[in-house]
């Protein structure tokens, strides 16, 4: 074989190898924002979970803004929601 035909083979296998490891790289994940618990902003039903005695978990909160239910909100936003009840917080509110 000629040299000439040794690179332009040694630069097809390059330009192959090069493009098989960019196909397998994975693409960036979108990054999540941080979330935080939010205690009495949720309204009546919409809970995420944790509405005190009686019952289960998520959607289980019987009336709007009730202090021991929360909803996941972006981290750093809770303190400043406000409600007819009151601002949010990040401990349950007691009614």
């Amino acid at each position: 074989m000629t040299t000439r035909t040794l690179s332009i083979g040694a630069l097809a296998l390059a330009a192959l190898a090069s493009g098989a490891a960019i196909a397998q790289t994975k693409p960036m994940e979108t990054a999540k924002p941080a979330m935080e618990k939010c205690y009495g902003v949720s309204m009546a039903g919409k809970n995420d979970c944790a509405a005190g005695p009686g019952t289960t978990c998520a959607g289980s909160s019987k009336v709007d803004y009730q202090g021991n239910a929360w909803k996941f909100v972006p981290a750093g936003t809770c303190a400043s929601i406000k409600t007819p009840k009151g601002m949010g917080s990040l401990m349950p509110v007691k009614a």
